[in-house]
């Protein structure tokens, strides 16, 4: 496919009427967020980022919360 032959994968556009071939698609692009038939827009409850060399890691929804913590167990015998 020749949109994930680049280094980069931020996001993608899709503009077409066929609504189940911009879902398969959607599903093949290698792209942190893809917009169908819109640009641009966006929820901030809903994961952000890229893939590739567009960055690491997700910003905005339950995502970021992973990101910014370290989880640890602690074990108490007493």
């Amino acid at each position: 496919m020749m949109a994930n032959s680049v280094n980069y994968g931020l996001s993608a556009t899709i503009w077409t009427n066929d609504l189940k071939r911009a879902h398969r698609v959607a599903e093949k692009v290698e792209a942190g967020i893809v917009w169908i038939n819109s640009w641009l827009v966006r929820d901030l409850r809903t994961p952000f980022g890229g893939v590739k060399a567009s960055g690491v890691g997700r910003e905005g929804g339950w995502e970021a919360m992973r990101f910014f913590t370290e989880a640890k167990n602690v074990f108490i015998k007493s």
